[in-house]
């Protein structure tokens, strides 16, 4: 790759659990060998349509739509779709010739990847969950390498590629790391004699997050111990602050209790973070344990395949985290666990300690060591 310029398409998509990784992988790729040229591969309906224009990598889109896991009339239109898609992809491989191809998951990875292991191209994949979705094995007898987030998931693959599958970690973004705790508090204004605790309902909202998290900020809103950050979501934000405001709680200025939609500035709340309530996205437990903080983890329920529980249960093991299933999450339980886990030093110190080892800070590192093996 230091000699010569080199050809990589990045695919993955749907969400930006399958995107940013392929975009920080991309990325990696381009300060360490400027000269590669790029293709990003992906749909006109994926979120992958926002993000990477932003990222200046040339975009091909195919036709291809994610299949209903039941025999149905949509689950057949997407089957031909998938097969029509692999005939397209195929002819813009062909005509972009690359070295290398790398997929990140998504329903628009399976005809992309399986198109270039077809023309003999050399393959990756990166895993994020630690139950692998069906398109990552699907495609892992048929690529050079399988690169995994969470050791777990090498036991959902078939044995036979078990001697392609790599434990690297999944990236996270320089600023994650970059940002110090004093940064951290001196954005949100806040004191290094308190503990932090942030909370996630994610960028659209999670009601059962966000009703809990309601009883415990009315628990810590006048705590001089405390100070809060909590992320409701676009579409909870309103009635949030509705209910701090009926409950006397001035949500934006009294120095303990920060609530806002959303921020696009993670790493300021991680960077001074003591403890994180939060979904189970494999990007943000990656941050979360990359900056060694304990978390209350709260797995979607309707995440495909339960695939959040398993990314939860894989720090649990690890004594980084606690469970709470949605199902079961009441604000007395949250707090009785926020109780539990904060004012216990001697816990939350452990906890953080294992958090950090979960945590993959050399990701990129140890993806670009593989990928040197094909330059």
């Amino acid at each position: 790759m230091k000699d010569q310029a080199m050809r990589v398409i990045l695919t993955g998509g749907g969400t930006g659990g399958h995107i940013y990784p392929a975009v920080a992988i991309g990325q990696a790729i381009q300060k360490e060998w400027p000269e590669t040229e790029f293709l990003y591969m992906g749909t006109r309906a994926g979120l992958e349509n926002k993000i990477i224009p932003s990222t200046n990598f040339p975009m091909a889109v195919i036709d291809v739509e994610g299949w209903q896991r039941k025999w149905s009339l949509q689950a057949l239109k997407a089957g031909g779709k998938a097969v029509g898609a692999f005939f397209a992809a195929r002819k813009i491989i062909r005509d972009f010739a690359p070295q290398l191809v790398i997929g990140t998951g998504g329903y628009v990875c399976l005809p992309v990847v399986w198109a270039a292991a077809h023309l003999g191209i050399t393959t990756l994949l990166h895993e994020q969950n630690a139950l692998p979705g069906l398109t990552n094995r699907f495609l892992s007898s048929r690529v050079d390498r399988v690169l995994l987030t969470f050791a777990e998931a090498k036991q959902y693959f078939p044995a036979k590629v078990q001697d392609r599958l790599f434990v690297t970690g999944l990236p996270v973004r320089p600023a994650i790391l970059e940002v110090k705790r004093e940064e951290g508090l001196h954005y949100f204004g806040f004191s290094p004699e308190k503990l932090t605790l942030v909370g996630v309902g994610g960028s659209r909202g999670a009601k059962s997050i966000n009703r809990a998290m309601l009883a415990v900020c009315r628990k810590f809103a006048e705590d001089p111990r405390v100070q809060i950050v909590h992320l409701t979501g676009q579409t909870d934000f309103q009635e949030f602050q509705e209910e701090l405001q009926s409950a006397g709680i001035n949500w934006g200025n009294n120095g303990n209790v920060i609530i806002k939609p959303y921020l696009h500035e993670m790493e300021y709340a991680l960077a001074c973070a003591d403890l994180c309530v939060a979904r189970c996205g494999a990007a943000f437990l990656a941050e979360m344990t990359a900056k060694g903080i304990p978390g209350i983890l709260i797995p979607y329920p309707y995440a495909t395949e339960n695939h959040q529980e398993y990314n939860a249960r894989a720090l649990v093991e690890q004594g980084a985290a606690e469970l709470m299933l949605d199902r079961e999450l009441t604000g007395a339980g949250l707090l009785q666990k926020v109780d539990g886990i904060l004012f216990e030093r001697e816990k939350r110190v452990k906890m953080a300690q294992k958090s950090q080892l979960a945590g993959k800070i050399d990701a990129l590192e140890k993806i670009k060591q593989i990928i040197k093996e094909y330059s």
